[in-house]
């Protein structure tokens, strides 16, 4: 699991911002350049004043969180170091609240040292072989440094209360379990997608593992990227539920999203990989050496929309054109590519690559569409239409794409792993 920071910042009107980040200078700059939290976005200056260090990133934002329910004046004390002050501000000392204080903190420190459970998984990007995956073909796949995080707290109620946090730690979704002596179910319904998604994977682990959430719990997720990158909010939630309740991941991605499993492999590995569906659907998996010598020309850049997969899915599948060529063409690309050694190379194979989706697809390159003036190649990743691009340019792309009204563009180190 990567490491993580704990930061407070200080604002143009002298507020404190708490945040937790993987990536410390690249968090302070989008901080200070408008692309953090709307907190800072209208407070700008902001100025680093406070940073803590950890091993792992959920634990960085546990701590974050326990720093956000401090009193300014508690954390002033954090920030200057007057650790006597700190223990002032940290609890009222009148006897008796003292007293249930003691309880309950000996009680929290028991259960954080030996009953919270934490899952991560990292999320994804397809660089080669999207559609194609299903029938067969090799792809390469990369894990980011981005990802979400699942955390497990035990509790003496028969029930599961849900929270799930964004990039910016705010709730964007929230809802209450009955556990019931066969099954799960919500406690107030109210027809929400999102609310009858989670039911479903949750029934789903159910079928799975019987024995999976017989006692009651907290549970928070957290996600270290915006929701709407589509980096893999859901295949990364998959992931760590299945890690908690002990089940095949790809078995209970089968029961609810479906897909190729190539999301679920990137949760679960560190570097990049080659994905194939074998015989009998045999998830085959290989770490491979793809760590470019040119990758300071490579960019990701996000067209301002979060594409459905499972809609490009469908498209794909209506198809009628005969993929068999295709497919061994699209295998070929993948190889070459992971070892390619040059720019030039690369460039030929990703227009190559480009060109074969876009006949089985009967759809113009998003090159051809949306940039046709631009002078290195643009391949995109996952479902045609959304969520990133792959660029390649010598030249640093920004201000191009900016000019188009495209304003998330990630430099290759900052993205991967």
């Amino acid at each position: 699991m990567q490491k993580g920071f704990v930061y407070i910042l200080e604002c143009s009107d002298g507020s404190y911002y708490t945040g937790s980040t993987i990536d410390i200078e690249k968090r302070i700059a989008q901080h200070q350049n408008g692309q953090g939290a709307n907190h800072t976005r209208k407070r700008l200056p902001v100025n680093l004043i406070y940073l803590e260090e950890f091993q792992r990133i959920d634990d960085a934002f546990y701590r974050e969180k326990q720093i956000q329910g401090w009193s300014r004046n508690k954390k002033t004390a954090l920030i200057e170091e007057n650790f006597q002050k700190l223990s002032e501000y940290a609890e009222c000392m009148n006897d008796s609240h003292y007293k249930e204080w003691l309880r309950l903190r000996s009680a929290s420190k028991s259960r954080t040292k030996s009953e919270i459970e934490t899952h991560y998984s990292n999320g994804k990007l397809l660089i080669t072989g999207e559609y194609v995956v299903l029938d067969g073909a090799l792809s390469l796949a990369i894990p980011t440094k981005f990802g979400q995080s699942l955390e497990v707290t035990p509790c003496d109620e028969h029930k599961v209360t849900w929270k799930s946090f964004d990039s910016e730690n705010k709730i964007w979704f929230e809802t209450v379990f009955e556990i019931n002596p066969n099954d799960i179910s919500l406690q107030i319904p109210n027809n929400s997608e999102k609310q009858t998604r989670l039911l479903n994977i949750l029934q789903a682990v159910k079928k799975l593992n019987p024995e999976f959430l017989t006692s009651g719990c907290h549970v928070e997720t957290k996600l270290t990227f915006p929701q709407d990158w589509g980096l893999g909010t859901s295949s990364t939630l998959i992931n760590n539920i299945a890690s908690w309740a002990k089940v095949d991941a790809y078995k209970l991605l089968e029961l609810t999203f479906g897909g190729s499993g190539y999301d679920i492999a990137c949760a679960q590995n560190n570097h990049p990989i080659s994905y194939q569906i074998g015989n009998n659907n045999q998830n085959l998996i290989t770490e491979v050496d793809f760590n470019p010598s040119f990758k300071e020309a490579l960019y990701f850049v996000y067209l301002n929309k979060k594409q459905n997969s499972r809609d490009g899915i469908a498209q794909y599948k209506a198809s009628t054109a005969d993929k068999t060529q295709v497919i061994k063409e699209i295998s070929k690309i993948t190889l070459k590519l992971i070892s390619s050694s040059n720019l030039k190379d690369f460039n030929t194979l990703l227009n190559s690559h480009e060109q074969l989706i876009s006949s089985i697809l009967q759809q113009v390159s998003v090159k051809e569409k949306l940039f046709p003036d631009f002078k290195g190649s643009i391949k995109s990743l996952g479902a045609w239409g959304g969520d990133f691009v792959l660029v390649t340019s010598e030249e640093n792309p920004t201000p191009y794409f900016r000019n188009k009204g495209y304003h998330t563009i990630v430099p290759y180190s900052e993205m991967i792993k």
